[in-house]
């Protein structure tokens, strides 16, 4: 780390003053690339974070729904078809 650290800011110190050496075209096509850059690096970062949390709750939401399917409370089987009770709609009354 104690290498890194001063190489790292030896290398921006590097691109800011090419940056100041361009001319303005130049300059303009550099700073659009650097925020693509940016966008992309940033974009995929939230991507991957948001990723394990969508999974995390993905699994939680099967094992939710394992355990009430586990659960005998007013319900029938039907093969591997469940039915519960409350689906069951009362008879239609003739007038």
């Amino acid at each position: 780390m104690d290498k890194v650290l001063p190489g790292l800011t030896l290398a921006i110190c590097i691109v800011l003053m090419a940056r100041l050496l361009m001319g303005e075209t130049r300059r303009w096509r550099f700073d659009a690339a650097a925020r693509r850059f940016w966008h992309a690096l940033r974009r995929r970062t939230l991507l991957m974070w948001h990723w394990r949390a969508s999974k995390r709750a993905a699994a939680r939401a099967a094992e939710d729904a394992i355990r009430r399917a586990r659960q005998k409370d007013g319900g029938e089987w039907d093969g591997n078809v469940y039915k519960p009770k409350s689906f069951r709609k009362p008879p239609n009354k003739l007038h």
